[in-house]
């Protein structure tokens, strides 16, 4: 029953799955990197990494990634079945990460729609010599070579089933758990597995690949196959990815009974229960005993502290369907039009007649509002991902950078649970590596022995943190390092141009520790391939810059540094408060608003050159006005007539006049359209209730024009 199958409808589910399981096994990788040797756990997790990789890519015929991950797989199999001792066990590690970057590599072509095509011998060439080295090994422990580890390729997928002497048949039916993504892929990886050993094999759903709604009713009724092969149940068994299995039905028939199940498909019978979790010893030694009559197998995983159980053939509800992005961010943008509907229902002119009574709307006024928030929450939870896979990456980061720069150190991780809307994952990962390069590099000393003279360990630290707190996430990045000299940071931006004629004293420490973030700005005397071009902190601070977010720095010298991200949950929606400046109506995000203040005249101070401050409970702050600054007709001019926003951006503070304050509202963020010129202090817009647009203010953006004047 061979079917033509459309590779397009595999093709992202094997780039998702094989990325999932690279993240994983570079999991594996980084975690025992300073181990003596990976366990058994490990091994066998790496092995059915690789084995479904090679049988992924077999089926989609990329032949350089089923080739890698083919040989790789050889390795972990020896050793697997072997479990020899005295394995170079870094050298092991390196050989893993490299194939981990080759397919990561090729996947990176297919996601960009060309061909994989990179060349693979010289990397399976480099694991024959190790598997070689490791072979030998094995011997010389007087361990016996186990079976080789061969994947031969069928001439043909089906055989009319012409039963021997030695043939088996088979009623098998996996039931997956009712959370498994794309059963219908892994269904078809099965099939893919036994074709290795099978001389027939039959399955229902048949159009596993080119109907994706199999995927529901594989989940609901099972996946049914009929196999005649020579193999026995347990080498059946181990052919089958059972990772998202809840439980397999195994029935072996004789041949008349499988004749009749070519028609009669999917029969049932009593089972006897087989736990997956006995050791694989338990099942060789079955094959010494007398041979089971036959009968409904039902292999089930066993529950910590449960019994075995019989499992039931009952239909798998779905409990987490994969949606594609682009659904979630439109629908992400409906929400956001639902949000500025409700706004202009909820402010419409008309209600402003005098006279009319509006009980009844603003009952349900109050109703509608909160089903929009609740739905606003709902989606923007769906969004929400953990920052596991960032900090994955970094991980690998470490790794590489400190083996080239022969640096000892020690990774710590906090928090990768945090959650962040996706779209800002996207924008903090280039920027996190620049960090994370920057500790390593910077940060840690070369000389182990000049960390012991300073009380040290003579392994360097670095600790990367991520927690969720008033609405921001901050993620921070902090070593045990040499930390920063104030007055080096200070000479070099002066030698470079970057600060003027300005003295030191002019300066607070955290001023000083930013200048490494000026553009040009370097400490390294010598470039590396990691630093000392003066490119990399700038563009950290305006990546984070561009998503409304921050960037700290602190460090004590001779001690470490710590430099801290402060981003926004999310990028779609933030709550904002209304004000007016003449005509005009103006949108400040909430979290940047310090107070609202009256002061006098007697509160300002002019400097000649034009600069305004305001004083207030005795601190200085520099003074905007906001009018006069966009030229805007009819904003009021006095400081008597208007409001004082106090805002804040980066733990600085300046004074905006305003005329009066709206109301607060939920503002979905909108760009300023391109072929509007852009315009410094402003940084989107959004649409009001009665349909007017708002500028969004861009605090950080004004503070930084202020300081240039």
């Amino acid at each position: 029953m061979a079917e033509e199958f459309n590779t397009d409808s595999m093709l992202s589910m094997f780039l998702y799955e094989s990325n999932q399981g690279l993240e994983k096994l570079e999991g594996i990788i980084l975690e025992k990197q300073d181990a003596d040797c990976f366990d058994d756990s490990d091994i066998n997790e790496i092995f059915r990494i690789m084995h479904t990789i090679k049988g992924s890519s077999a089926v989609l015929m990329y032949e350089n990634i089923k080739t890698a991950s083919h040989k790789l797989e050889d390795v972990f199999y020896y050793l697997r079945e072997s479990h020899p001792e005295n394995v170079p066990h870094r050298e092991l590690v390196e050989k893993v990460l490299a194939v981990s970057d080759f397919i990561t590599g090729e996947l990176e072509k297919i996601k960009a729609g060309s061909d994989p095509d990179g060349d693979e011998k010289e990397l399976v060439a480099d694991l024959d010599e190790f598997l070689g080295e490791l072979k030998g090994e094995i011997k010389k422990q007087g361990i016996r070579l186990p079976k080789a580890n061969k994947q031969e390729e069928p001439t043909q997928f089906y055989i009319t089933p012409v039963a021997e002497e030695d043939s088996h048949f088979y009623r098998i039916v996996i039931h997956y758990k009712s959370d498994t993504q794309m059963s219908n892929i892994r269904a078809y990886s099965a099939t893919y597995a036994l074709k290795e050993v099978a001389e027939d094999l039959l399955y229902t759903p048949e159009d596993i690949l080119s109907n994706e709604g199999s995927h529901d009713n594989i989940l609901a009724e099972g996946f049914h196959m009929l196999l005649q092969t020579k193999a026995s149940k347990d080498e059946v068994l181990e052919l089958i990815d059972s990772s998202e299995a809840e439980s397999i039905d195994f029935n072996e028939i004789n041949s008349t009974e499988y004749g009749k199940a070519l028609t009669e498909f999917g029969r049932e019978a009593p089972p006897i229960v087989i736990n997956l979790d006995e050791d694989k010893s338990a099942a060789k030694d079955d094959k010494q005993q007398a041979p089971i009559a036959p009968g409904d197998y039902v292999v089930k995983s066993k529950e910590t502290g449960k019994g075995k159980t019989l499992a039931k053939n009952q239909a798998k509800q779905q409990a987490i369907i994969s949606v594609n992005v682009e659904k979630m961010d439109a629908l992400m943008d409906m929400i956001g039009e639902l949000v500025i509907a409700e706004a202009t229902v909820l402010q419409n002119p008309d209600l402003k007649v005098p006279g009319l009574d509006l009980t009844n709307f603003q009952k349900a006024a109050a109703q509608l509002a909160k089903n929009t928030t609740e739905l606003q929450d709902v989606i923007m939870s769906m969004r929400m991902m953990p920052l596991t896979s960032v900090f994955q990456k970094m991980r690998r980061i470490v790794f590489d950078v400190s083996r080239k720069l022969g640096k000892d150190i020690e990774f710590e991780v906090i928090g990768e649970n945090t959650e962040v809307d996706k779209n800002i994952i996207e924008h903090i990962s280039d920027p996190l590596m620049h960090l994370v390069r920057n500790s390593v590099d910077h940060g840690i000393e070369d000389d182990p022995e000049a960390r012991m003279a300073n009380g040290k360990s003579p392994k360097g630290k670095i600790t990367l943190e991520a927690k969720n707190e008033g609405g921001k996430v901050y993620i921070s990045v902090k070593d045990d390092g040499k930390g920063l000299n104030k007055e080096k940071l200070y000479n070099k931006a002066m030698e470079n141009g970057l600060i003027g004629d300005k003295a030191m004293s002019e300066f607070t420490d955290k001023d000083i520790f930013k200048f490494i973030t000026l553009p040009g700005f370097s400490t390294k005397e010598v470039v590396t391939e990691y630093s000392g071009r003066g490119v990399g902190m700038d563009v950290v601070v305006k990546n984070i810059q561009s998503i409304g977010g921050r960037l700290d720095i602190d460090s004590v010298e001779g001690q470490g540094s710590e430099m801290t991200l402060v981003i926004p949950l999310t990028l779609a929606i933030i709550s904002g408060i209304v004000i007016q400046v003449g005509e005009a109506p103006f949108v400040i995000e909430m979290a940047s608003i310090k107070e609202f203040i009256s002061v006098g005249e007697d509160a300002l101070i002019q400097e000649p050159g034009g600069e305004e401050y305001l004083v207030l409970r005795g601190d200085c702050f520099p003074f905007i006005r906001l009018g006069e600054k966009y030229d805007l007709p009819g904003a009021k001019s006095k400081l008597e007539d208007g409001i004082v926003a106090v805002v804040e951006h980066e733990g600085k503070q300046i004074c905006i006049l305003i005329d009066k304050i709206l109301q607060e509202q939920e503002i979905v963020v909108k760009p300023i359209p391109s072929y509007v010129k852009k315009v410094k202090g402003l940084s989107g817009c959004t649409q009001l209730g009665d349909g007017s647009i708002a500028l969004i203010l861009d605090v950080g953006g004004l503070m930084i024009e202020e300081e240039r004047r």
